[in-house]
């Protein structure tokens, strides 16, 4: 079985796209060009330069001594919180940011939950000198104070988006009203594996430098590239798409996907997708989606804002529907225990996001010789008021 995209768009039955008239010619123009685009030997290179010279990678993939020690097992954390910008959001703004260029686009728009995204943006479009909108939920304008700081600080306009539950979903429904407004000059970098196709597959391929860069680096550390398993959390999905990416159909690796379960799965706050999702529509594509009896859209809850999303992008769908991978869902408080517990015995401060990953240490047990890799996808500086409010520091 293929877990890759196929030439219509489609992860099994989830994918497409699904879009007003208006974007077809944006989206049709995007999905003629993006795979000749980016396998031109310039842009390769261009690109390559760019991730390692400004961006900092390769990141390194960390063996968490204690860590280990603790869960008797050999666990790797591959440290995308130590790339510029503080997560792995930057791999896929560098990539799409020379795609644009390449499309002679002139503004670019972005949505933003947790901010990383919106910032890995603001940073891009400050790099090559193109005017920058992040739509983001006016409730995470308020919780990620620093990060829209940052974002206007690089130059970008951010405009706060007052539907809904004023969250991601919402800023995504902004960007893409912006868009039909503007279909000529602009690009919209969309932040996560999610969107019309090809964006969950464009996404995906610039954010499998992880899983890339995880196979040589373990071959040096254990004498193999395929670790037991891959761990990544899961809001749209874009680290998570990255970790797994050369990993998919290599059937030794397991993969272990994990949501935001909020204050508990049946709680009424939550985000745990692939156990509340049922088939639908969300932002041009098919996937699983919290949603009424009648297909309303549910709103999502979780204490971190990059997890707070009612879908799930359609790779991720497909790998839930066919059993590939393994999902968990984790609660705001054995998140935050997890991260917490990373930053005494490692002294890594995670975003709490990477902290859901962290947690399943202690809902799935392994074994001794079993080789691990978490994906520690950002770093915890944007979240610090979160982690003071919750444990009263």
């Amino acid at each position: 079985m293929s877990y890759n995209v196929d030439e219509k768009g489609y992860y099994g039955q989830f994918g497409g796209a699904y879009i007003p008239e208006m974007l077809y010619p944006n989206v049709e123009e995007l999905r003629q060009q993006y795979l000749k685009i980016t396998a031109e030997p310039e842009f390769k290179a261009e690109f390559d330069q760019l991730l390692k010279d400004y961006v900092g990678r390769p990141s390194p993939l960390y063996f968490a001594k204690r860590l280990s020690e603790k869960y008797n097992t050999k666990i790797y954390l591959k440290r995308e919180d130590l790339n510029h910008t503080g997560a792995h959001k930057i791999n896929n703004t560098i990539g799409q940011i020379l795609v644009a260029k390449k499309l002679g686009k002139k503004r670019i728009i972005a949505e933003t939950g947790a901010g990383q995204h919106g910032v890995a943006t603001a940073t891009v479009c400050a790099l090559m000198g193109l005017e920058c909108i992040v739509y983001m939920g006016e409730i995470d304008i308020q919780r990620q104070a620093p990060n829209v700081a940052r974002m206007k600080m690089l130059g970008a306009t951010v405009r706060a988006a007052l539907s809904g539950s004023r969250t991601l979903k919402d800023a995504t429904n902004e960007a893409i009203r912006d868009w039909i407004n503007n279909p000529v000059d602009t690009h919209y970098i969309i932040g996560s594996a999610i969107g019309p196709h090809p964006y969950p597959d464009m996404v995906t391929r610039f954010q499998s430098v992880i899983s890339e860069e995880i196979k040589w680096q373990l071959k040096e550390k254990e004498g193999r590239e395929n670790p037991d398993y891959v761990i990544a959390c899961i809001g749209g999905g874009s680290n998570a798409a990255g970790t797994y990416y050369h990993f998919l159909h290599e059937p030794e690796v397991g993969i272990i996907a994990v949501e935001a379960a909020g204050k508990g799965i049946h709680s009424g706050h939550s985000a745990a997708t692939s156990k509340l999702g049922k088939v639908g529509i969300i932002h041009g594509c098919k996937t699983l989606l919290m949603q009424t009896p009648d297909g309303q859209i549910t709103e999502p809850y979780s204490i971190s804002a990059g997890l707070d999303y009612p879908g799930v992008g359609p790779m991720h769908a497909h790998l839930a529907e066919t059993g590939r991978a393994e999902f968990f869902s984790v609660t705001d408080d054995d998140a935050m225990k997890a991260g917490l517990e990373l930053c005494k015995l490692e002294g890594i401060i995670p975003a709490i996001e990477s902290s859901h990953a962290l947690a399943v240490l202690n809902d799935k047990k392994f074994k001794p010789e079993d080789v691990v890799v978490i994906s520690l996808s950002g770093r915890g500086d944007k979240d610090l008021n979160t982690y003071i409010d919750h444990f009263n520091f």
